[in-house]
Formats: C-alpha cells, structure tokens, sequence
C-alpha cells in the first residue's frame, strides 16, 4: 500500500521539516489501527446448563403469560369499576346501592356473555392441519365432470 504524501505540500512549503512529516504521519497511521479492531476470539460454545431467570415476571408457558396478563387486566378494569360506583354513591348522598350494582354490573355481565359465546364458537371452526413433505411433492388439480341422462342411458365423465 502506498502511502500519500502526508501532509500535502502546498506552494511555497517545499523546505518542510522531515522529522513532523515522520511524526504526522506515525501518528495517523497509529490512529487508523487503534480505529479498526477485529476480535477474532471463538464465541464461547453454548452448554447445557438450564437459562439464568431474567429480573422481572417468572420464565412460564405463554398460555400461563397470557393467563396472567388476563387476570391482571380483569383486576385492574374491576378496580376502576368498583372506584366509580364508590365515587357515584359518594358523591351522591342518596344512591340506591342495588341500582349501582345494576348499572355497574351490567357490562360485567355483558363481557362474561361475549367470553362464552367466543368459547363455544371456538370449537366450530375446522381443525388446522398442517403437512410435512420430504422430497418433491406434484400436486393434481383435475377437475371431473359427471353428466348422467336417465333417459338415454348415458354417462359422460370428462
């Protein structure tokens, strides 16, 4: 690799110190090896010891996550709902306590009737199946067209 004329000479600099042309340049070249650095050491193989839990919620299923995430949010939305039929019959000296019930049970109602129906339309869908193949799969699309004459007597398949 040639070298480039460090630093460039400009007109009326031809009598320039050899010595700071040498200490310029050793300093460049030192900045661009510090710059570029490759650690070629191998990545340490991946053993058999168990994972190291992370700070936070337990390692678990993610049926078990999203069974949790539920009840967390089912507690915090009766939090709200329980604070807002306190606050109504605070802030109103004479609310019927039965009336408030109705009226902040009602959605609760109407959330657990939706919860059923989505469960027992869950098992009308079809099952979802999945297909493995090793090697080259053909596919045959023909499509057979019948035609049946009860008078003649005749039988057409295409």
């Amino acid at each position: 690799m040639t070298q480039p004329d460090w630093p460039p000479t400009t007109v009326g600099q031809a009598d320039s110190n050899p010595l700071t042309d040498s200490v310029i340049r050793a300093a460049v070249n030192d900045a661009i090896r510090q710059t570029s650095y490759r650690d070629d050491s191998p990545v340490p193989a991946i053993g058999t010891n168990p994972p190291v839990p992370q700070p936070g919620r337990p390692p678990m299923s993610q049926r078990a996550t999203d069974a949790s995430t539920l009840m967390l949010t089912g507690g915090a939305a009766s939090l709200m709902v329980g604070g807002a039929a306190s606050l109504v019959m605070v802030s109103s000296g004479y609310a019927d306590p039965v009336v408030c019930a109705l009226v902040f049970g009602a959605p609760t109602a109407l959330v657990l009737a939706i919860g059923r129906l989505a469960r027992s339309a869950k098992d009308v869908l079809p099952a979802e199946h999945h297909h493995h193949y090793k090697g080259t799969v053909n596919q045959d699309q023909r499509n057979v067209h019948h035609h049946n004459r009860w008078f003649g007597k005749s039988t057409t398949n295409l």
